[in-house]
């Protein structure tokens, strides 16, 4: 069974934490465990995206987007979308890399990660976490 949920946050810095709580909560109403190791991931690659945003999203840019998606195998897809322009992948690396930990979180936690245009709409910054069995 696939489920999904999106929603749409303040660019602010409390909606960080307000980002983790739902994506929390959608994945332990679909089952995941409080104690569930794709879900642990699932909040902090979350937190990590969604701090990027708030820090270096388009200035004029009032929101930003979550999504969650809880597939079949127990493996989470995280993606959060905003109003900026696709850069290339090794120019989001070298900003995050001057910026903090986040990237090296990231690939150190997500089975796969990365960047999809939205067109003139922005872009959304993915990862996949993998169930653990």
């Amino acid at each position: 069974m696939l489920r999904r949920n999106s929603f749409r946050l303040p660019r602010h810095p409390a909606s960080v934490g307000l980002a983790r709580r739902r994506v929390r909560d959608h994945l332990a109403d679909w089952g995941h465990g409080p104690d569930d190791p794709a879900l642990q991931d699932a909040v902090l690659l979350v937190s990590e995206l969604a701090t990027n945003v708030v820090r270096h999203g388009p200035l004029l840019e009032r929101e930003f987007e979550v999504a969650v998606t809880a597939l079949a195998d127990g493996s989470c897809l995280i993606e959060v979308s905003d109003e900026g322009q696709l850069v290339p992948r090794l120019r989001v690396v070298e900003e995050w890399e001057e910026t903090g930990r986040g990237l090296h979180l990231v690939e150190g936690i997500a089975a796969a990660w990365g960047v999809w245009t939205r067109g003139r709409h922005g872009k959304t910054v993915w990862a996949l976490v993998m169930a653990n069995t």
